[in-house]
């Protein structure tokens, strides 16, 4: 077994034994990893309180290669999100993160990116004016760096670029992973027709600079966003998320 070093985010806890926890944790160097934090709930544990969960901690663990639980040896805190210990709201919202990252990511499968955009997103939880554009964004971001991400400028079938149909609103398959055309729309299973604005605040989220944060404080602009995206995550995990009506 190889001792690794590197910062990790705790995403899930569960108390075994009397005195141990097994603890899934998304690493920025090994991605999603199981691993068990022997003597954690001692009074004198040797982690130094570093293992609350939605923490980031410098760990130690011995990786194991086979699907075994890996060995936490060391874990000293790194940093911790207060927003998230004083605002309810904030820490739902950090708990919808932590949530994705378990049912989106895989074992083992790094992407630094984004553990950084985790990072940031954590950070800033605790203001409720970006609030919630700062959770659909990172939603984004995971689909994007996870292979995920639905078209939005062309037409997933064709490679069109569509043009609104009456009302300048677009038809986006849910199951089909982005914008359709008129002509590729017929037959397609569960299809939303988006408004050309929601469908322009989607692309201003998706995209790096500035321009999303014109969607901060306006609640009204980003209920059918908040709709869109929340539909397309639970399709790709085949389920609606536990914490998603709470964001």
């Amino acid at each position: 077994m190889a001792a690794i070093r590197t910062l990790a985010l705790v995403i899930r806890s569960v108390d075994v034994f009397e005195t141990s926890r097994v603890l899934t944790l998304f690493t920025r160097e090994l991605g999603k990893v199981s691993a068990l934090a022997k003597g954690a709930r001692r009074l004198k544990s040797p982690f130094q309180s570093g293992l609350d969960l939605l923490s980031v901690c410098d760990i130690v663990l011995l990786h194991k290669a086979s699907d075994a639980l890996d060995l936490l040896t060391e874990a000293v805190l790194d940093e911790r999100y207060e927003a998230l210990h004083r605002d309810t709201a904030a820490l739902y919202a950090g708990c919808y993160v932590a949530e994705l990252l378990d049912a989106l990511t895989d074992r083992h499968d790094p992407h630094p990116r984004l553990f950084d955009a985790t990072r940031v997103t954590l950070r800033h939880l605790g203001d409720p004016v970006s609030r919630p554009s700062r959770v659909i964004r990172f939603e984004l971001a995971c689909l994007r760096e996870l292979g995920l991400m639905p078209a939005l400028d062309t037409c997933v079938h064709c490679g069109r670029v569509p043009s609104p149909d009456r009302g300048d609103r677009v038809a986006f398959g849910l199951a089909t992973g982005g914008v359709l055309c008129p002509e590729c729309r017929p037959g397609q299973p569960h299809v939303a027709t988006l408004s050309g604005p929601t469908l322009r605040a989607i692309r201003a989220l998706a995209s790096p600079g500035d321009a999303w944060k014109a969607t901060w404080g306006d609640p009204e602009g980003l209920a059918p966003v908040r709709a869109t995206v929340g539909a397309v995550i639970s399709h790709l995990i085949g389920r609606r998320p536990r914490l998603l009506p709470f964001v």
